[in-house]
């Protein structure tokens, strides 16, 4: 057997392997560009977000089943491919109510969004115009419907609507939402009250903040978001006048367990753009709205955060479009956390998707900059996985392409 010859190393071939990275000294920027994935995006906010708020956020009602069996749906999903198709160039625009969306998913509506980080929903709605997809401000969101249209004046706004106990706060909310040219309203009707979210009630979660042992001690390794806290403006909501007490108790103040479908006829005189209702969760409802005459639904069970153990959407998905027909807009959120998450809802025939807890850990983990990141790593993975497939526009997308695993049979 020959002897390997060796040599002394040459300096001028060893610059030819080796590359030196030039150090990255802002540490936000540092940071993001670490994150690969929403999970990576999740581990920066919670390491930066005190508990309490972190926890709002992440967590869900009860035991958080319906949030992780959401999850563990689009975990369970068996892509099939097509080899020898050559899906080059990827286009992920979409038309939806009537509008354009350059990729398959939108931001949701999510509340108290500034305590999260303080920049708010007017980081979401600025990130989301710039990259071309619709944002949606919720009742309980804590930037003005004005100052959301200020952050997003070209792209396109939505309003997400509850219906409170005083009808005149409502309206008014849509007649400013109208008078802003948001195009879209979600009314949401899977909160007659509030869910039991432990989490929250453990961790004394209220609005305002409340200091206590505890979250003193939570500061102290956390200053940074204190300070932007206590140096920035006050929460300001869409809508409440009071923000007194935990979450629980100012959703049980504001909502109205009797709402019914005179109301969403009253709000469908009022509105003049497209009206959507959020918080479908079962086939017969969603025929029965369509029928009803509303522009589309959001097969949703808001994120697992009011009835534990509620239908996942994305398993309602495909009976749901089979009742309703090719034509109908069906939008689905609960759960999603990858871009893969969305190509396979996209499949299975949902006409859009939306995100909420992803753009949120964005949201911690670097204001703007962190919701630019949130899109960009969904927008990467809803490209890579398309061009496995072998599929070069979203309208390729077919059932075929996916399988719904199921770990949940019903018995009998």
């Amino acid at each position: 057997m020959p002897r390997t010859r060796r040599q002394a190393p040459r300096p001028a071939e060893l610059l030819e392997l080796v590359r030196f990275k030039k150090p990255e000294l802002n540490g936000k920027k540092r940071r993001l560009e670490s994150a690969l994935t929403i999970a990576d995006l999740r581990t920066i906010a919670q390491r930066r977000t005190p508990r309490a708020a972190f926890d709002y956020t992440d967590g869900a009602a009860e035991g958080e089943l319906s949030l992780a069996r959401a999850r563990q749906a689009f975990a369970d999903v068996e892509f099939h491919p097509d080899v020898l198709r050559p899906a080059v160039d990827v286009d992920t625009s979409v038309e939806v109510l009537d509008g354009p969306s350059a990729l398959p998913f939108g931001i949701a509506p999510t509340g108290f969004t500034r305590l999260m980080q303080t920049e708010g929903e007017s980081a979401g709605a600025g990130a989301a115009g710039a990259a071309g997809i619709p944002f949606t401000l919720s009742t309980l969101g804590t930037t003005t419907i004005e100052d959301v249209r200020a952050a997003n004046p070209h792209g396109r706004n939505w309003f997400q609507l509850y219906v409170m106990r005083d009808r005149s706060i409502s309206y008014g909310l849509v007649e400013r939402a109208a008078a802003a040219g948001f195009d879209t309203l979600q009314f949401t009707v899977d909160t007659p009250i509030a869910g039991a979210r432990l989490r929250d009630k453990r961790n004394g979660f209220s609005i305002p903040p409340q200091l206590t042992a505890s979250t003193v001690l939570d500061a102290a390794v956390r200053p940074w978001w204190w300070f932007d806290f206590l140096t920035t403006p006050k929460l300001e909501f869409a809508s409440l006048s009071t923000t007194g007490g935990t979450v629980a108790e100012l959703l049980d103040w504001a909502m109205d367990p009797t709402i019914s479908y005179d109301d969403l006829d009253v709000i469908r005189g009022m509105w003049p753009g497209k009206l959507v209702v959020k918080g479908v969760q079962s086939v017969a409802d969603a025929a029965k709205l369509m029928d009803a005459g509303v522009d589309g639904i959001v097969l949703s069970n808001h994120g697992g955060r009011q009835l534990d153990r509620a239908p996942v959407p994305f398993h309602l998905l495909p009976a749901v479009r089979k009742e309703l027909g090719a034509d109908a807009c069906v939008m689905v959120d609960t759960g999603i956390m990858n871009g893969a998450d969305v190509v396979a809802a996209m499949a299975l025939g949902a006409s859009f998707t939306m995100i909420g807890r992803a753009y949120l850990y964005g949201l911690m983990a670097g204001g703007r900059e962190g919701v630019d990141r949130t899109i960009e790593i969904l927008r990467t993975e809803v490209v890579r996985t398309m061009r496995l497939l072998g599929v070069s526009s979203i309208a390729e997308l077919e059932p075929r392409h996916v399988t719904q695993l199921h770990r949940l049979l019903p018995r009998g």
